[in-house]
């Protein structure tokens, strides 16, 4: 515990005071985002505003996870070190987040709000994805347990596992398994981030719901406790530090992101939050609960695909007004404070019906008693 507060702590000073020295950078070097041209018009008055503060989130997390395991190791020396999986996380968040930066220096240096192109993007997403599905399935621990399965998994790995196709098949559809969930989530916040703090404040809820349930399977691991309901994870601990440093890191931006934004995150933010989070769904073996606890960024986005969907068949009319959905109730008049403080409530009733739907099927599993009750029974 000492370590998960530490790690956000860690992530919090390093956001909150890093962020507005980057904000000084990108606006001496005249790096503004630029609006586009078909949104609402109240956003062009936030056109020249700095953006890519990715870099300060990011950053932050790698400089809070490295320093808390550092002062863990001299403290606590039996603690161990950096992990596997931690790292892996790690990797496809920064990894993802380097073709978010890609993409924003583009725009900066074209001076329109066109970056990467899609089949650009999705190459270098693709490469990247694959690479992390491929080490997932390697590196077993002393017990054996690779960081990632060929399994689907819910609240744990379910008995659908891609392994029965053979060994060579299962790893493609592993890596194209894998791809879907990356492509899906960095696509998802990146549609989020449309107003002022709304995905810093939703994605703070959903790496919260990570931490918790990566702390809670640290405590009923298989190797440790005799329970039907045990986990099968691999370093669980390390993840919630991870998930503790995305949270303070993401705390302390929120502070200079929210209403008026003084800087945007960008696509180096969005999609690199969106590989954390494919990274916690895959290695915390809750890949199909992701849909549930990330349940705002999939609203959003079939919002999306249900309006290009829809403009198509029905041959130019429209579900919403504008699409992504956050668009849509500011040009119904809602203000835009209203609609992100809105959409942070519906975030977090996810992110509980999904800890809610975790903690519900460890007591099915365990015959329905509540720790420490056994002895009521």
């Amino acid at each position: 515990m000492i370590q998960l507060l530490m790690a956000a702590g860690l992530g919090l000073a390093f956001s909150i005071f890093g962020t507005p020295a980057l904000i000084k950078v990108l606006a001496r070097r005249g790096y503004g985002q630029y609006i586009r041209d078909d949104g609402p018009t109240s956003h062009q008055t936030k056109r020249g505003t700095p953006t890519m503060g990715g870099v300060a989130i990011l950053l932050s997390v790698v400089a809070a996870y490295l320093v808390t395991h550092l002062i863990s190791i001299v403290a606590w020396p039996a603690n161990g070190g950096v992990t596997l999986s931690g790292i892996l996380a790690l990797a496809l968040m920064l990894g993802m987040g380097l073709v978010g930066f890609l993409d924003d220096y583009k725009k900066i240096s074209k001076k329109q709000n066109l970056g990467l192109t899609a089949v650009g993007k999705i190459v270098l997403q693709g490469a990247i994805g694959s690479a992390f599905a491929v080490l997932v399935l390697f590196f077993p621990d002393a017990a054996g347990h690779t960081p990632a399965s060929t399994a689907i998994s819910w609240t744990r790995d379910t008995g659908v596992d891609l392994a029965f196709a053979g060994p060579v098949v299962a790893a493609v559809l592993f890596v194209i398994w894998v791809n879907l969930i990356a492509t899906g989530t960095t696509n998802a916040v990146n549609l989020t981030d449309g107003l002022d703090g709304l995905a810093t404040g939703a994605s703070i809820l959903v790496f919260s719901g990570y931490m918790l349930i990566a702390l809670w399977q640290a405590g009923h691991l298989c190797q440790n406790v005799s329970q039907a309901a045990c986990y099968e994870v691999r370093d669980p601990m390390d993840l919630s530090i991870v998930a503790a440093a995305l949270v303070g890191a993401l705390i302390g931006f929120l502070w200079w992101n929210t209403s008026p934004a003084k800087i945007f995150m960008g696509d180096t933010g969005s999609l690199g939050l969106g590989g954390a989070l494919a990274a916690f769904a895959v290695l915390s073996r809750t890949e199909l609960l992701l849909v549930l606890i990330a349940g705002l960024f999939v609203v959003i986005t079939l919002s999306v695909i249900l309006q290009v969907g829809y403009f198509k068949l029905s041959h130019g009319k429209r579900i919403f007004k504008m699409a992504p959905l956050q668009h849509h109730f500011e040009l119904k008049g809602w203000q835009e404070v209203t609609i992100v403080v809105r959409f942070w409530v519906v975030a977090g009733l996810f992110v509980a019906a999904a800890l809610g739907m975790f903690y519900g099927d460890w007591l099915l599993h365990n015959g329905g008693a509540f720790p420490g009750t056994e002895a009521l029974h």
